[in-house]
């Protein structure tokens, strides 16, 4: 770290990198006022500010390693001191407010103008942030996500819940660069990092945040492994998940055992059962929802106390499905209701969420004796029934106007609260004993999921092809996430909202399950409407097809289980965009929809509909297409792509090289 004085500026450089460049005529530091609003309807946010005041800090002056910013001149008095230090080759910037009626901060770090920068969460839409501003608020994505569709016309009109690019699950105010550097900017107000101007990017804070911490690496590796060696890794997935499909269906026990019957004739392999509704079910005009108190429905589930140990020493597991929420009739809420474990209003009633036509309280988790209380419910109620694991969602839902036990603001535990809520999974599970065993997989997220949350799914993707809420936005999802320390992740295989005409078809899923092959582990889910949309088990040509898919990933288990120790021991995601690798090839920083699988296999799903071959770019290398044996270098190329072949492809120089040949032996054509 080093402080080079300017008059009456600084640069701040770390490991010859410059980080902050602050001078009179280009300050490096702003305040500000402002009073926001925010309206939740569903999960879906309308935020607006009104901003009272926006001033440049304009002059700093530097005494060792501590710098005062103050408006104009030297006898004022200081509004912000940045404290610099360096802990274990990390840049750390400390602030200390000096006038508490500041709530808007926006630091400028110096940028280069070919710079490209990714991360800040869970991003769907764009892989490469620079040119655009990311608010970082959790949330609904949003149906549709593109504001020039119909479909996301006629969610916002009808719905108020069309969302936009950047809406998101998963924000976090984390970036990495392609200086080699990564940022996180320790606070969890609503911030919005703008990565527009060719010299700096923005990061814009609504508080003064605690820390800011920089780290450089050599390399793209060394910097995601620097990064989770700082916020923390998961354990290793559990083994079995990779012993066949976890099949997400429902309709009570003789339902879903049939389905595995049918499975089974058809040669798929199963891991698992997922089955959300064992709670039992709550019928909306959004369509088929659940019974929001977290036990065992046995009316619904008859025999599963039995049945769900039959199934395990059958080698399938029985999964469920779990928010921090109760519903307002169940025998849950009225306990939490009794023990005053529930989340407030202003006049302290207790706070009633609306979850689309049923109400619900919200599980205050800032209470240490309500965070312990929900703890032992999921021991019970899940863990000691025989769940070897769940969906732990809706993360997002925490109302910016409800009143919480710690006293902080709703406004900051809003981004905060997913945390908070993968922690309370974490520690049941680990209390249990149970941690590599059992799983959950959850949609929201922020920063610390890395250490808590044991698996990411990409939440409710449209049933279709579209670009930013489709089946292509899992990848750059994947892919954004992947880069700053979430190694895991998944998607509902063939989506999950069908709403205002958007209705799965066999060639979608189909085409999902290609995908789903070169991901951390394959689940199926039959979306909020299972009537109205294709399902697998509705064609016996779909059944082979998911079948072979599932040899093919089970083929893979060799291979994947070595990408799953190098994500716990190194934080190094599963799926990894080509640059990590490739760090030579200026082409690879701007392709966000295809990724590595590792470091030795290369995988270009297919996101458009009626397609039979595929452009694939192909980094410098000896590439084997997995399903001829031909040979590729570097470079376009057009590869012929029929269902049931999806462009893959592995390194000819890959130690796996004979396991990738048996296993493309499965499906040679």
């Amino acid at each position: 770290m080093k402080i080079v004085e300017l008059d009456q500026g600084f640069s701040l450089y770390l490991q010859d990198k410059l980080i902050l460049c602050h001078t009179v005529e280009q300050p490096a530091l702003y305040i500000g006022y402002g009073e926001e609003s925010i309206d939740m309807y569903r999960g879906n946010y309308k935020i607006e500010d009104y901003l009272i005041e926006r001033l440049p800090l304009t002059y700093a002056s530097v005494e060792e390693n501590s710098i005062k910013f103050k408006l104009h001149g030297a006898d004022e008095q200081s509004l912000i001191v940045m404290k610099v230090r360096e802990e274990n080759e990390r840049l750390l910037i400390d602030f200390i407010q000096k006038n508490k009626k500041i709530n808007r901060l926006w630091l400028r770090f110096f940028a280069e103008k070919d710079e490209k920068v990714y991360g800040c969460g869970e991003q769907m839409s764009y892989f490469n942030l620079r040119g655009r501003h990311f608010p970082l608020w959790t949330s609904e994505p949003g149906v549709g996500r593109d504001k020039t569709t119909y479909t996301t016309w006629l969610a916002d009109t009808r719905d108020r819940a069309g969302g936009d690019y950047y809406t998101t699950n998963y924000p976090e105010p984390t970036f990495i660069s392609t200086r080699k550097y990564w940022c996180h900017v320790e606070s969890t107000a609503y911030a919005d990092f703008d990565f527009r101007h060719p010299d700096f990017h923005e990061l814009q804070t609504w508080d003064i945040p605690q820390t800011v911490i920089v780290e450089s690496a050599s390399s793209y590796i060394e910097l995601t492994k620097k990064l989770t060696e700082y916020i923390g890794r998961l354990p290793e997935l559990p083994s079995w998940i990779r012993d066949g499909v976890m099949l997400g269906v429902q309709g009570g026990t003789e339902k879903v055992l049939g389905y595995l019957e049918d499975a089974k004739q058809a040669g798929i392999q199963v891991s698992g059962l997922w089955c959300q509704d064992w709670v039992g079910i709550n019928r909306t005009s959004f369509g088929k929802r659940l019974r929001w108190n977290w036990e065992w429905n046995p009316d619904r589930y008859p025999d599963l106390d039995k049945v769900i140990f039959e199934l395990k020493e059958k080698g399938i597991r029985f999964m469920g499905y779990l928010t921090s929420f109760v519903v307002n009739d169940g025998s849950l809420y009225a306990e939490a209701k009794e023990r005053n474990y529930l989340a407030k209003t202003n006049d302290g009633e207790d706070y009633d969420v609306d979850f689309g036509e049923f109400d619900c309280g919200i599980v205050d988790l800032t209470n240490p004796e309500a965070f312990g209380w929900y703890k032992e419910v999921i021991k019970k109620n899940l863990i000691d029934f025989g769940l070897d694991g769940w969906m732990a969602d809706f993360g997002e839902y925490l109302p910016t106007d409800c009143c919480l036990y710690n006293g902080v603001d709703a406004k900051i535990m809003h981004n905060a609260w997913p945390v908070l809520w993968a922690q309370c999974n974490y520690e049941a599970v680990k209390e249990a004993g149970k941690l590599g065993e059992i799983f959950y997989f959850m949609r929201a997220g922020g920063y610390s999921s890395q250490k808590y949350c044991t698996a990411l799914w990409a939440g409710d993707q449209s049933v279709d092809f579209s670009l930013h809420d489709g089946l292509a936005s899992v990848i750059p999802g994947a892919l954004s996430s992947g880069i700053i320390g979430n190694p895991y992740h998944h998607s509902d295989i063939g989506g999950y909202t069908s709403l205002h005409g958007n209705i799965r078809t066999k060639e979608l899923f189909q085409r999902w399950a290609e995908m789903s092959v070169f991901t951390s582990f394959m689940r199926t889910h039959e979306g909020n409407r299972p009537e109205q949309n294709f399902q697998y088990y509705h064609d016996d040509e779909t059944m082979k097809h998911l079948a072979k898919m599932v040899e093919i990933h089970i083929a893979l288990k060799p291979y994947i289980e070595r990408l799953i120790k190098e994500a716990s021991n190194q934080g190094l995601p599963m799926q990894r965009p080509l640059f990590m690798h490739y760090e030579n090839d200026p082409k690879t920083y701007d392709i966000a929809y295809q990724y590595l699988f590792g470091s030795e296999v290369l995988v270009a799903p297919i996101y458009e509909q009626n397609k039979n071959t595929w452009s694939v770019y192909l980094p410098e290398d000896e590439w084997v297409h997995f399903w001829t044996g031909h040979l590729y270098k570097g470079g376009e190329h057009t590869i012929p792509a029929p269902i049931g072949y999806p462009p893959v492809f592995y390194r000819k120089q890959s130690a796996y090289e004979k396991l990738f040949n048996q296993v493309a032996n499965l499906n040679r054509y």
